[in-house]
């Protein structure tokens, strides 16, 4: 029994000394904060501890600081991936709607040269575009997406902007066979503008090269002269530009001169060109027979 009274008797005492304690501590601890109100005397203490204790805060803090600043980091370079591709998408785009404006520029100053070209001429005029070219380079002839409906007849004239190209050969109901001037089944009747002298320009299967047949060696003619189409036939309009000279050979021993004209027009690379009536409606017949027997002449 006496045992136990001790037992007991040492956790009284026990915790009255834990109670005493922490009485002391809070006076203490009052004190202090009324002396630290009106005589500031623990600032610097403060100061001091703040700075001890900074490396924790700082160490405690790093790992949450570098997470999110790797989190915006990895966020903003995402972000800034996305806004590449739209940017390079809208550039892309951009510049596909520049190219096809500037081929639909283009397009329209080719049409606007046409449309001068038949106010030149002054005769009824249809434009019309080049649908296939024959790939063989010595049988230069293309398809156009112009036929009977559309009043086009064979032997038709074809021109644009600089010159003479060629004519309409076979029609069908919506589309046309045409030959350029340079095939070397087709002439064209020609004059030289400087002074008139005439004579048949025969396409020789180059697209850059006309022959011109039965010049005597004395004929007026030199490098660099024009030839414009004469009007006769029927089938070009007189006076359009169709060649212009680049050689001219004179033998002693042959009575004609050999003569090498170039096409004035764009022969490989036209897109639209014109189709033009220079005879009354009742006369392709007579014009396409007179293409035949200028050609028949010329060979």
């Amino acid at each position: 029994m006496s045992a136990q009274g001790r037992t007991g008797s040492g956790f009284g005492r026990s915790g009255f000394t834990m109670g005493a304690r922490f009485l002391l501590l809070a006076i203490v601890c009052v004190g202090l904060m009324l002396l630290d109100r009106r005589e500031q005397h623990l600032v610097q203490v403060r100061r001091a501890l703040s700075v001890a204790v900074y490396p924790v805060r700082v160490a405690v803090d790093l790992p949450f600081r570098t997470w999110n600043s790797l989190r915006e980091t990895l966020a903003a370079r995402q972000a800034l991936i996305e806004e590449n591709r739209r940017f390079r998408r809208a550039r892309l785009e951009t510049e596909a709607r520049l190219l096809r404006l500037e081929s639909l520029e283009s397009e329209n100053a080719r049409l606007r040269e046409l449309l001068d070209s038949s106010a030149r001429i002054g005769n009824r005029a249809l434009v019309a575009e080049i649908l296939a070219v024959d790939l063989d380079p010595y049988y230069q002839r293309f398809d156009l997406n112009r036929g009977l409906v559309d009043g086009v007849y064979v032997g038709q004239a074809l021109i644009d902007a600089d010159g003479v190209i060629g004519q309409v050969v076979r029609v069908g109901p919506l589309t046309s066979e045409a030959v350029l001037i340079t095939d070397p089944d087709h002439a064209v009747p020609v004059s030289v503008d400087r002074n008139g002298v005439r004579t048949i320009a025969v396409g020789t299967g180059d697209r850059g090269r006309l022959r011109l047949r039965n010049l005597t060696n004395n004929a007026d003619i030199v490098v660099g002269d024009v030839l414009v189409s004469s009007g006769l036939g029927g089938v070009f309009p007189a006076g359009y530009p169709v060649a212009r000279v680049v050689d001219v050979i004179r033998r002693p021993d042959q009575p004609f001169a050999e003569v090498i004209a170039e096409p004035v027009s764009s022969l490989d690379r036209d897109r639209e060109v014109l189709l033009v009536w220079n005879a009354p409606d009742d006369a392709p017949r007579a014009a396409a027979a007179a293409v035949e027997a200028s050609v028949a002449e010329a060979n």
